[in-house]
């Protein structure tokens, strides 16, 4: 009951940020004088990528809890966070190529957050693959939480690509980089609105797991 209470508070509170969001962008968000409105994406782009990490760093953490407690519903909450971290990073790539386009002229480039979050993907998809070649619950949950760890690595190499190699990918510091005080207020908004977008999915497709997992014990119990 408290999940489901959770979902639908979540629910109806992305009802208001959603659209909110979406019109700070496009409506309150001065231009950018040299990019123009192309460079509005670039709010969703860096939000949706958050939104990813945060997916990602709860793949991690779940995974150490499974090792540590054995515990198989963090086997579920770290496939969960891996499930909606692809979906979000798969979306970071296709709207960072949209915003390169014009931009860079070229649909991808080999810039190292550019690339580095492309391995990140891989990672995950990996992930995926292993498990879909274990048939025992257990097996399968231990190698994916070493999986779960080691991917995690690739995090922090992504976050400071632009700092730690010469990269064409624009820098965004704690004083916002180049954005004016409106468009830093937007991009947080638009930041906090991805981040509860995250938690939401997470919750809403932790509870569909679980149902999903007493089905199959169910329908064990029954074929014996």
């Amino acid at each position: 009951m408290k999940t489901n209470r959770v979902i639908t508070i979540l629910f109806f509170l992305l009802l208001v940020l959603i659209p909110l969001d979406f019109f700070l962008i496009f409506k309150v968000a001065p231009t950018e004088k040299v990019m123009g409105d192309v460079q509005r994406i670039f709010y969703l782009h860096v939000s949706i990528a958050s939104g990813a990490l945060l997916a990602f760093t709860g793949v991690f953490l779940s995974s150490i809890l499974f090792l540590w407690t054995k515990k198989i519903a963090w086997d579920i909450a770290a496939c969960t966070s891996a499930e909606i971290g692809v979906l979000l990073s798969t979306l970071v790539l296709i709207t960072g190529s949209i915003w390169a386009r014009p931009v860079w002229n070229v649909w991808w480039t080999w810039d190292p957050r550019l690339l580095t979050t492309l391995i990140l993907w891989f990672i995950y998809v990996g992930y995926f693959l292993l498990r879909s070649g274990i048939a025992d619950k257990f097996r399968k949950a231990q190698y994916s939480a070493v999986i779960g760890i080691i991917g995690f690595i690739d995090i922090p190499i992504v976050r400071y690509a632009t700092k730690w190699w010469k990269s064409i990918h624009p820098l965004l510091t704690q004083n916002g980089g180049g954005l004016n005080p409106v468009m830093k207020k937007v991009m947080l908004f638009s930041i906090t609105t991805f981040v509860v977008i995250t938690i939401f999915l997470f919750f809403f497709r932790f509870r569909l797991a679980r149902i999903e997992e007493r089905l199959q014990i169910l329908k064990k119990k029954m074929e014996d």
